[in-house]
């Protein structure tokens, strides 16, 4: 390109709460594959390499979820042919996209200094759960919002909406003079309509001012810290003040724990008067909602999209998701219906933007649903609980050839393993045993051990959990192939 100094950032820390129950807090639809080989957040990640060097593509996250994201970017490594891993910016805690986008500057600025590059970076800020057809428009849309980037304008990508969904925010536009002499695509932001009713969106849609705010952003790392400082200082004074190297992209929980929680879009597009809009000429879908999953998927002769173990008798513009058991259905009439294997949800197709509200009710109980399911993904596989009761909690444990878990000790269960499929190397203490199907081990309280699979096909494990406490953050690690140390 012909601009050299040019970043992008993929915001990958949501919760995805919308989704429900598929989605969870601790395993977000960004990091599911929805309808493609690739999950949303590695789609994101090739879309992107179109318009920016793929070194110069970084993530940012929850901590909670930087092993999830790493492993998705080492398949990219791969892909890609890069022999250095790329780079993950980690939040302590969620926050809103306005500080991830701030912490992104800060980080981005400091990479420039120890290069001493001088240049001002322009950075692409863009959402991990997108779905879009056309990367090639996308990045003729990218080049656009450069250019006016470039004359100083926060550049926004709006999406002309085909239907009255009051999921989305709305852009009105109008043509202007100095921004078309930057862009010939380009139209001036006159305001940003968060989520109206279905009669305000529907106006919207049959106007020809209006677009869909799709979430992605370019523009100057001083311009967009300067409408920071001036629209949000508190974001701006933590940000500027924090400790962050180059070598460890992250921010002090300190530091963290007193940034406001605010979307980049109340935080500044709501309230700058540099902004600017490209219109996005290819087919973009924010995977939002269940409702949103439906509009994309390809439904039968009576309008249902049915998927997995599903038998229905006479319903109508239905969505029925299974992803485990039996599900049987008569008469529905748009309604949504979605089973997993330790919840399931049930509303109306007009009542999907309602599920966060569900989530909501299950953080106040304190419910494990909202967040993760039985089967947890972590870098070197997954488990799966099978059952869990007073004192005691069984799994199944898969790991991937050439993977293993951490050198780790439990100060309040033991664990029995029994190896169901491939071979295992233990470490019991300070002694490595192998393990053949059939054979088992036992682990006790406090003692040092690993499972690893140096082999080339995959593990799978039983596990029996014995103790007063048995829950993941009964884990001492010592040593980590995946920096979780």
């Amino acid at each position: 390109m012909a601009v050299n100094n040019v970043y992008a950032v993929i915001l990958a820390g949501g919760s995805g709460s919308r989704l429900w129950p598929l989605s969870r807090e601790l395993h977000p639809k960004q990091l599911m594959k929805i309808e493609d080989d690739y999950t949303l957040f590695q789609s994101a990640f090739i879309r992107l390499v179109n318009s920016v060097d793929d070194k110069n593509i970084l993530s940012v996250t929850n901590v909670k979820l930087e092993s999830q994201v790493k492993s998705q970017l080492a398949e990219m490594q791969t892909k890609f042919c890069r022999k250095s891993s790329y780079r993950v910016i980690t939040e302590p805690e969620g926050k809103g996209t306005a500080p991830a986008i701030a912490l992104s500057i800060k980080y981005i600025e400091k990479l420039n200094k120890d290069k001493n590059i001088k240049e001002d970076p322009i950075i692409i800020a863009v959402p991990s759960d997108n779905l879009i057809s056309d990367n090639e428009k996308f990045a003729d849309a990218i080049k656009e919002a450069i250019k006016l980037a470039q004359a100083n304008y926060i550049v926004t990508f709006g999406v002309r909406p085909d239907r009255a969904d009051t999921g989305l925010g709305y852009i009105r536009t109008k043509r202007n003079k100095k921004i078309r002499e930057a862009s010939v695509k380009g139209l001036k932001v006159e305001e940003f309509i968060e989520k109206p009713d279905k009669e305000t969106a529907q106006e919207f849609v049959d106007s020809d001012k209006y677009y869909w705010n799709s979430g992605m952003f370019v523009f100057k790392a001083s311009v967009m810290m300067s409408e920071l400082k001036k629209y949000e200082p508190d974001i701006y004074d933590i940000v500027k003040n924090a400790e962050i190297s180059s070598q460890t992209p992250t921010i002090p929980y300190l530091d963290f724990e007193e940034m406001p929680d605010i979307s980049i879009d109340y935080a500044v597009m709501e309230n700058s008067k540099k902004l600017a809009m490209v219109p996005l000429e290819c087919d973009w879908r924010d995977v939002g909602s269940w409702e949103a999953i439906y509009d994309i998927s390809e439904t039968d002769e009576n309008g249902n999209y049915v998927m997995g173990n599903v038998v229905d008798l006479d319903s109508k513009n239905s969505m029925i998701y299974s992803t485990s058991k039996l599900i049987t259905t008569i008469g529905l009439e748009n309604t949504v219906v979605v089973e997993t294997e330790d919840a399931v949800l049930v509303c109306n197709r007009d009542r999907t933007q309602d599920v966060k509200k569900i989530v909501n009710h299950l953080k106040e109980r304190h419910d494990s649903t909202q967040l993760t399911h039985k089967t947890v993904y972590r870098p070197w596989g997954y488990y799966t609980v099978l059952n869990e009761g007073n004192g005691f909690l069984t799994k199944c444990i898969y790991v991937n050839p050439g993977a293993k878990l951490s050198v780790q000790l439990h100060h309040h269960r033991s664990e029995h393993w029994v190896v169901v499929e491939g071979k295992a190397l233990v470490l019991k203490g300070e002694e490595f045993i192998e393990l053949n199907n059939g054979e088992s081990i036992d682990l006790a309280i406090e003692e040092k051990h690993s499972l690893q699979n140096p082999y080339d096909e995959p593990l799978k494990i039983l596990e029996v959990q014995r103790g007063d406490i048995l829950d993941e953050n009964d884990i001492v690690r010592f040593e980590d192939m995946y920096g979780r140390v």
